[in-house]
């Protein structure tokens, strides 16, 4: 009997201790769930660390690789968070000591099935619970993350952190390499130029952001932004931030225009659609390197209005 109740003591103090985290993402390409395997690898190593993963499963799939038109078709819904629906996931618990959160960015805004979880009704567990994401992307984030930046905040959650790895092509190569990369599933489509995603040093850099995690959940210390501040975890490249913001605003009119064509008739929008692909090219062609010169010349006048933008965007971990 004394055993018997030695042990049953025993495990409830380890139960007590243990912290539980759970992972929540979408990995179309199966990129981001690498990224998130580096990150989780120190932390499995942990017996007092329990690790849940739910996958999002959207209820009607998304194909990868991605079919020209269909891919397109997704920017409306995605930039006006009015994500397709997703399927309930199945948790084990009702509350959790850390959420991570990975997500890709479409069209300056997180993907769709991230959406569509931070707007159900199963979200409400993050409220009052420490929040970290993650972010696999091409190299423009900020928008996406100003996004569930506010969906969190409506759900009552602390972001504590953000880790963001972004393509190791520089930005004219993988605007080739990158939709090369989605319409073909073929990283390395074009031989004469980089391999599209994330380099596979920048992979393993994740797990310095998971060790960081070890001794503080060992040790109880606070879950709070100090967390990966001074680990270079975010990078914020000026000559982009206004390119997301003209951006963001031109598909944010562009994505209410073919919304309001749908309603009126499929094959309006999808002409609408056609339109639209023209427009963007012309837009990354003309647009984001016109807006790249401008700010270079501007950049000594707005010198500290760029200096607070980015210590901004990089909140909560900073650069």
């Amino acid at each position: 009997i004394y055993n018997v109740a030695l042990n049953y003591i025993l495990h409830l103090i380890m139960s007590q201790s243990q912290k539980h985290i759970l992972v929540i993402s979408y990995s179309q390409t199966g990129q981001l769930n690498e990224l998130t395997q580096h990150f989780l690898e120190p932390l499995r190593q942990q017996e007092n660390i329990a690790i849940e993963v739910a996958q999002i499963k959207p209820i009607q799939p998304y194909s990868f690789p991605w079919k020209f038109i269909p891919f397109f078709n997704q920017f409306p819904e995605s930039v006006h968070l009015k994500p397709a629906p997703i399927e309930t996931l199945i948790l084990q618990r009702e509350k959790y000591d850390l959420v991570i959160i990975a997500y890709s960015v479409w069209f300056l805004s997180p993907s769709q099935p991230i959406t569509a979880f931070l707007q159900s009704e199963q979200a409400k567990i993050l409220k009052n619970t420490p929040v970290i994401t993650l972010i696999g992307c091409r190299n423009m984030w900020l928008m996406a993350q100003e996004k569930v930046k506010k969906m969190l905040t409506v759900l009552d959650a602390n972001l504590i952190g953000n880790v963001v790895k972004t393509d190791q092509s520089n930005a004219w190569a993988s605007f080739i390499t990158t939709p090369a990369w989605m319409f073909s599933g073929k990283k390395r489509y074009f031989s004469w130029l980089p391999s599209a995603g994330i380099s596979d040093a920048d992979m393993q850099d994740m797990q310095r952001f998971g060790r960081r995690l070890v001794p503080v959940l060992n040790e109880n210390q606070p879950l709070d932004k100090s967390l990966f501040q001074n680990m270079g975890a975010v990078n914020i490249d000026e000559k982009l931030m206004m390119s997301e913001k003209v951006g963001h605003r031109s598909f944010y009119i562009w994505g209410k225009l073919l919304l309001k064509c749908g309603q009126i008739s499929p094959v309006f929008r999808q002409v609408g659609l056609y339109f639209y692909i023209v427009f963007l090219i012309i837009l990354i062609l003309t647009v984001v390197p016109l807006s790249a010169v401008v700010k270079r010349l501007l950049k000594p006048l707005l010198k500290e209005k760029l200096a607070r933008q980015r210590r901004y965007f990089a909140e909560p971990s900073g650069e």
